[in-house]
C-alpha cells in the first residue's frame, strides 16, 4: 500500500473568522465551510461529544489544502502561542510564493510579524517564518536563481 498524495494539513484554532482571513488574503482560495458533529466524528477524533466548525482552503494550484477547525466541545486547555519552532509537534506550513518582500510585507501590515529574519538560503530560496493568527507559524519560500 502507498500514500497517493497528502490531502490536506489541519490546525486548530479558537478564532476560525480570522485564521480564514488570514489564509485568504495569504492567497488561498476558501473552498467551503460549515459544522462537524455527531457520532462519527467523535469516532474519527477519538473524542465524545465533538461540536466543532471547519473552513476548507486549498492552495492556488489546487495541489494543496488546509483545514482550520474551531472545537466549540469538548473543552481544552489551549496550547502556546508563542512555542518557538524547535517545540515538538507540527509547527508550521511552508507556502511557495512569489515577491516576498511584497507578501511579507502585506503580512505585516495586517499584524503578522517575522519570528526571525529574511534570508537567503544559498543561491536557491529567499525564506523567512511570519507568525500568524494563535501563534501559526507559515514559511514562506521565494525560489531564486
Amino acid at each position: 500500500m502507498t500514500i497517493k498524495r497528502m490531502e490536506h494539513v489541519g490546525i486548530v484554532v479558537d478564532d476560525l473568522a480570522a485564521a480564514t482571513e488570514f489564509f485568504v488574503k495569504l492567497g488561498l482560495e476558501l473552498q467551503g465551510e460549515g459544522p462537524v458533529e455527531g457520532r462519527w466524528v467523535d469516532r474519527v477524533v477519538g473524542l465524545d461529544g465533538v461540536r466543532a466548525d471547519i473552513a476548507m482552503l486549498r492552495t492556488p494550484d489546487g495541489h494543496g489544502r488546509l483545514e482550520l477547525t474551531k472545537f466549540h466541545t469538548p473543552s481544552t486547555q489551549g496550547g502556546d502561542q508563542h512555542a518557538p519552532a524547535n517545540t515538538p509537534g507540527i509547527r508550521h506550513v511552508a507556502f511557495a510564493v512569489e515577491n516576498i518582500d511584497a507578501v511579507v510585507a502585506g503580512l505585516r501590515a495586517r499584524g503578522a510579524e517575522l519570528v526571525g529574519e529574511l534570508e537567503r538560503y544559498e543561491d536557491s530560496y529567499r525564506l523567512c517564518y511570519v507568525r500568524g493568527p494563535e501563534g501559526i507559524i507559515v514559511e514562506l519560500a521565494e525560489r531564486i536563481g
